[in-house]
């Protein structure tokens, strides 16, 4: 028991050691619009969560952002799937794929300001920097299945149900999991800053951009903590809604 609780001390250490190289700059350069102290953002952030805004705006970012991921991890993984069975499919796909994940974000942002309003903006490109990530990773572990499961669910002539639930999916999974693992931060990323760009109203991104206008440092750093949380709390989420959907599996596969 006492192990176990000193690892969960051992977590927090260089958190706190962080926090307090951070005090010590902040009381270095003694200037609240160069470097606030964490104690003044912690403060900011209590204020912050009393208001209506703060929850209207939270809640306005994360639908958008996490639809724009959602939607990318069942595209991404359907693709990936026919690419997997058809290979001029993947062939096809290859250069669409190469060129979203090398193309710059702002880039991708300034041209759908062209095309489209910024309200929705950050649901496009979440979607756009998630989907070649699912994609390739899912991709890749349908190349990498154990070829004797499936020589033998083909000489047992298992149907397409069985040998997805008992063969596929457990050796895809793994690749799926840390797709999405790295793909709901740079999402949030992504998004977030496709909205301090486009500044749709009643968004995390405006606050932000309006923190920065106003030289408002320590309610800038409040909705940094805000996003960082967020994008956290989405990642356990899912990696557990994930987790306890495979255990289901095995358990039922046993």
């Amino acid at each position: 028991m006492i192990p176990q609780a000193l690892k969960k001390v051992r977590r927090f250490l260089p958190v706190l050691f962080w926090l307090a190289v951070w005090q010590v700059m902040s009381m270095v350069l003694k200037s609240e619009i160069l470097l606030v102290s964490p104690l003044r953002v912690l403060i900011s952030l209590f204020a912050l969560v009393q208001t209506p805004v703060f929850w209207s705006s939270t809640g306005f970012s994360l639908i958008r952002i996490f639809g724009g991921f959602l939607s990318a991890a069942l595209l991404g993984s359907l693709l990936a799937a026919l690419a997997g069975r058809f290979s001029a499919l993947r062939e096809l796909l290859s250069p669409l794929m190469l060129t979203v994940r090398t193309v710059p974000v702002a880039s991708f942002i300034i041209l759908a300001l062209i095309w489209f309003s910024s309200k929705n903006l950050s649901v496009l490109i979440s979607f756009l920097m998630v989907l070649p990530i699912i994609y390739t990773s899912v991709l890749s572990g349908i190349s990498r299945r154990n070829r004797q499961l499936l020589e033998m669910a083909s000489v047992f002539r298992a149907d397409r149900l069985h040998r997805f639930l008992m063969i596929d999916l457990p050796e895809i999974f793994p690749f799926f999991r840390s797709a999405c693992k790295t793909a709901i931060g740079l999402s949030w990323k992504s998004g977030i800053a496709a909205e301090v760009i486009g500044m749709p109203r009643g968004s995390v991104g405006e606050h932000l951009q309006q923190a920065k206008v106003y030289l408002d440092t320590p309610a800038l750093f409040a909705w940094t903590v805000v996003i960082v949380c967020a994008s956290l709390i989405c990642e356990h989420l899912v990696l557990r809604i994930l987790d306890l959907g495979m255990q289901f599996l095995r358990r039922w596969k046993g």
